[in-house]
């Protein structure tokens, strides 16, 4: 390390708008200066899910906002920024739209470097921010849209060892929560409401269990809880009773906190597996929980007791970290910025953007950006 690098983080990519200002000091260590996010829960309450065209419309309204109070609130302005990180994708392409176009206009203005930050990246390199995870380490990123265990090897280095082959685990957990008459966003909803109920009394599947691997499914397990739903409505007259509601809701929780730990099991063993013979005083791998489905209390405690089985030292970021934020894309920045990362003023607003494939501008770190 040889001086401290601070980044402007912008993130956008679905209903949370987000700024932040990260700094690595000359001795590595990280400080989270601002971490500012303006929710949008309320404008989509009523229909049960994100809006797209409604979320894009809020980005637009919010980013000034965002970025002016990171940048108070860490007491520094955007020339003292050494560049200007924004996620690229994937996500709904009309907030990141949004945030790309808001932070091409910065970099344009104050003349600061542009990095685009793969949105996966920035949860996948979260441990690293919080708790200084060293590479390689082993990650499941488990959210919303997104589910799948990485390798990560570098800040631009991930190899995927499997993933779900459908619903993403915190979009089973809305779907299940609308299907309960319980509030959005469904993760916290379900997590409060099983706090009262029995998890054995329905017993639901876990899919793929029965198939070697680490892909997932949660499709099914999410149809099996509306029919245990429909089968109560039937038999009591079409009265889903409190108690009914939290045994669903502990039910489901199990059995999605019991399918990721098997998995994650079965990952820890592979990674294991493809490590090099590690020297004594290198400690044990580490196995790390990243995205909006990291913050559920059942499933880290279960994968925190799978990775003691395994002999991996485990790690949840803050829950605040672990749910969209611009932390997380800021300290990406940091890592690619040194990595020799630079973007123009081409980047690229993605919808679809898998780890494995190249940045937004079509390059590697270090290469020269094509020109438009």
């Amino acid at each position: 390390m040889t001086g401290a690098v601070t980044v402007l983080g912008i993130e956008s990519s679905c209903d949370d708008t987000a700024a932040a200002v990260v700094r690595r000091d000359r001795s590595g260590t990280v400080r989270i200066l601002a971490s500012v996010v303006l929710g949008q829960d309320g404008l989509h309450d009523a229909y049960g899910g994100i809006v797209p065209e409604i979320a894009a419309r809020a980005h637009a309204e919010k980013l000034d906002m965002a970025v002016e109070q990171a940048l108070a609130t860490a007491r520094l302005d955007l020339a003292d920024m050494d560049a200007i990180a924004v996620t690229a994708g994937p996500g709904l392409i009309g907030g990141v739209l949004s945030g790309v176009m808001c932070a091409k206009g910065l970099a344009a203005g104050s003349g600061k470097p542009l990095i685009g930050v793969n949105h996966l990246a920035g949860h996948a390199l979260t441990p690293r921010m919080t708790d200084s995870a060293r590479y390689p380490y082993l990650v499941l990123l488990a959210s919303g849209g997104h589910c799948q265990f990485i390798a990560v090897a570098g800040p631009d280095a991930f190899r995927r060892l499997g993933g779900t082959i459908d619903d993403a685990p915190g979009e089973a957990f809305d779907k299940v929560a609308r299907m309960l008459g319980l509030g959005f966003p469904g993760g916290p909803a379900i997590e409060d409401d099983a706090r009262a109920g029995d998890p054995e009394r329905f017993r639901f599947p876990r899919p793929l269990l029965d198939r070697d691997g680490m892909d997932m499914s949660f499709s099914g397990l999410k149809t099996a809880v509306l029919r245990a739903r429909d089968k109560v409505l039937a038999e009591t007259g079409d009265t889903l009773t409190q108690d009914d509601r939290h045994d669903l809701a502990a039910c489901f929780q199990q059995a999605v906190a019991e399918t990721l730990a098997e998995k994650s099991r079965r990952a820890c063993l592979n990674f294991r597996s493809s490590l090099p013979e590690r020297p004594s005083g290198m400690g044990r791998p580490l196995f790390a929980i990243a995205g909006g489905v990291a913050a559920n209390g059942v499933v880290r405690t279960m994968l925190a007791d799978v990775s003691t089985e395994c002999g991996f030292r485990f790690v949840a970021p803050p829950p605040q970290y672990c749910t969209d934020n611009a932390a997380m894309i800021a300290w990406a920045g940091i890592e690619l910025f040194a990595a020799g990362r630079r973007d123009e003023l081409n980047l690229v607003a993605r919808p679809r953007w898998p780890l494995d494939e190249d940045p937004p501008s079509g390059r590697k770190p270090g290469r020269p950006a094509a020109r438009a």
